[in-house]
């Protein structure tokens, strides 16, 4: 399969382009071309996302059969928020309408910050734990916002053109190895990780997601969490809300130390499950992948 994967050199990217380079023909779609080469097994273009022409003219010449979109500004606060939503919401309506135009199916990297939880105000108690992907999206900040609105891209090019778009949302990414979720200013300092409920994922776990849902019947638009298998603490979460805040939803079956997020639908969809876990994958020595 011809794959492109924009945003490719990023922290994230550098790990999804990795794993599909090889069983896949890659491209990679990036601000910058690599100094030393990059990968031998993947092809490469530097260009601007948010230059329409140029995105068009990119795939209709590759024509691929699939586009992972994973180019954005990661994260609230280092960039004025106008110039965040700007830059990830045209990225997506470019990269997406030219996806849909040369029918190529799309994989894309939406968050869990569409849901409005880590960077409100206040961060509410959630309707439901764990969450599904049916809970509401209530954003108060630009980066969430941009995701909703990634999203409804998604939606209105698989009505447009036919094509099938899995949004998928991890909720913060863990390098194996690094893993700042367990530092001990997070660990001592419960209020560090309520934003997003105690929630992580492992890298690895979120490319599995991703070749997931390349390889998977995905009909029209449909969103994934992509959270680990427990909360980032080790804790049981129903104490962990009520220290907390001081209550939980009435509508709560969580158990145990488990994630917040419920990775159900994946499971039932895509057969993905988390298997990484802070308690092996906070050490494990993993060469960062070179692209």
């Amino acid at each position: 399969m011809d794959v492109v994967v924009t945003g490719g050199r990023g922290s994230s990217g550098r790990w999804i382009v990795d794993r599909l380079a090889g069983p896949h023909d890659v491209t990679v779609l990036d601000r910058r071309l690599p100094d030393d080469g990059g990968h031998p097994a993947v092809g490469y273009r530097a260009l601007d996302l948010t230059d329409a022409g140029g995105v068009f003219d990119a795939l209709t010449a590759i024509d691929p059969d699939a586009v992972v979109h994973w180019a954005a500004i990661p994260v609230a606060g280092n960039h004025p928020g106008v110039d965040l939503f700007r830059n990830n919401t045209l990225a997506a309506h470019n990269v997406l309408s030219a996806a849909g135009r040369v029918g190529a199916d799309v994989v894309q990297g939406s968050s869990d910050g569409a849901y409005g939880f880590f960077f409100a105000e206040e961060t509410p108690v959630p309707d439901e734990l764990p969450i599904t992907e049916q809970h509401a999206l209530r954003p108060e900040d630009d980066y969430g916002l941009s995701k909703v609105v990634t999203e409804e891209i998604g939606k209105t090019i698989a009505r447009r053109d036919g094509i099938a778009v899995a949004s998928i949302r991890p909720s913060w990414i863990q390098i194996p190895g690094e893993y700042p979720c367990r530092d001990e200013g997070y660990v001592n300092d419960l209020a560090a990780g309520a934003g997003n409920y105690w929630s992580y994922v492992d890298v690895r776990d979120v490319v599995d997601l991703v070749e997931a849902a390349l390889a998977g019947e995905v009909s029209g638009h449909e969103a994934f969490n992509c959270v680990g298998p427990d909360n980032a603490l080790g804790r049981p979460l129903v104490e962990l809300m009520r220290e907390q805040y001081g209550t939980v939803p009435d509508d709560c079956t969580v158990e145990g130390d488990a994630a917040a997020y419920s990775t159900a639908k994946a499971t039932e969809l895509l057969g993905w499950e988390p298997t990484r876990s802070w308690r092996e994958a906070a050490d494990e020595n993993v060469a960062v992948p070179t692209v």
